[in-house]
């Protein structure tokens, strides 16, 4: 950092309540020749300083995501993704997908027909991925995130935990491994007012499973835990079909606002194993807050035994946009973390 002055130009985005911050355009270069290889780069060095001035106080907040607009793998995507949270740079995130996918479009970087579904592919750390973003009238009506395989690793792992007994949790993958157990079984409710125990609950399981051999990442990624714990419910309302509310806890603590893409198109995997939901039939699943997305299987595939596509759709806008900047003189720096 050679300037007396940094601006970085993001567009702030949430989809189903959680945020998303996007940098179409860094400052800097990250080395590599795939997406995968710059997320190695980018955990060290200047990328991973930008990623704490936007995510760290002032500017953010202990639950901030957002994600690096870099080149694709190669011309068969539109562009590459990485994504970041207070804690690091992750593998995937289907919410951060649907911003993108309608960031596109409304930016016009990928042109759409003022009707009808256009579909972005993004190069991601866990594959390719796409946001397929319907249309109408010549405004983002609706965006669908298509996961990456999903699977189940397994089932009925045992978790010792401090304060919530032994909890029994089942592991799936959808470009992130996560665990997934009934609130019921450690005590709570998917509410706004067991968030500290929700927050507590999900820290201590993602504890228990760390070095666990079934919590080994099974594609090489470079994720060797398990990235977030969901606490599910079922919900007594009428629905287009399996009606469900969730909560996911991932990285050091932070708390998905949205029902998570990537944690939903893992519930599916799992729902399907079980017979719970059958290929075409949709999950709609609602989060803490009780915003919502939809989700189906679209598709298998021979990648992995049992391996599925998940589409989930839901709705994401645009709540903001500027330049954030460091002063080198700022004694705060890139600021802090209070939580």
């Amino acid at each position: 950092m050679k300037a007396t002055m940094w601006e970085v130009e993001a567009f702030d985005y949430h989809t189903a309540g959680e945020p998303f911050r996007i940098v179409p355009a860094l400052p800097i270069l990250i080395a590599g020749q795939t997406v995968r290889e710059r997320r190695a780069q980018a955990m060290t060095g200047d990328a991973d300083t930008i990623r704490k001035l936007l995510v760290n106080e002032p500017r953010g907040h202990a639950d901030m995501y957002g994600g690096f607009v870099v080149p694709p793998d190669d011309a068969g995507a539109h562009f590459g993704a990485l994504f970041w949270h207070r804690e690091g740079f992750s593998t995937v995130c289907g919410h951060g997908t649907m911003a993108l996918g309608a960031w596109a479009v409304r930016s016009g970087l990928v042109r759409a027909p003022d009707d009808g579904e256009t579909d972005i592919v993004i190069d991601i750390p866990s594959g390719r991925v796409t946001a397929r973003v319907t249309m109408a009238q010549g405004k983002v009506h609706q965006v669908a995130f298509h996961s990456v395989p999903s699977h189940v690793v397994a089932r009925d792992v045992k978790v010792k935990t401090a304060d919530f007994g032994t909890l029994r949790v089942d592991l799936a993958w959808s470009g992130a491994l996560y665990a997934s157990l009934p609130a019921s079984a450690a005590g709570l409710e998917v509410t706004p007012s067991n968030l500290a125990k929700v927050v507590a609950a999900g820290h201590q399981v993602s504890a228990a499973l760390n070095g666990h051999p079934a919590a080994i990442d099974p594609s090489g990624t470079g994720l060797e835990s398990v990235f977030g714990t969901i606490f599910h419910e079922p919900v007594d309302a009428p629905g287009v079909g399996l009606v469900q509310r969730n909560v996911s806890v991932f990285a050091d603590g932070q708390v998905a606002r949205s029902p998570s893409g990537s944690g939903t198109a893992a519930r599916v995997a799992l729902l399907r194993e079980a017979g719970e939901l059958a290929d075409g039939e949709v999950l709609e699943n609602y989060s803490i807050i009780d915003s919502r997305f939809t989700a189906r299987v679209v598709e298998t595939t021979d990648a992995t035994p049992g391996g599925v596509i998940v589409e989930v759709s839901g709705q994401s806008f645009p709540v903001g946009e500027g330049k954030f900047t460091l002063d080198l003189e700022d004694e705060m720096g890139v600021g802090f973390v209070l939580r």
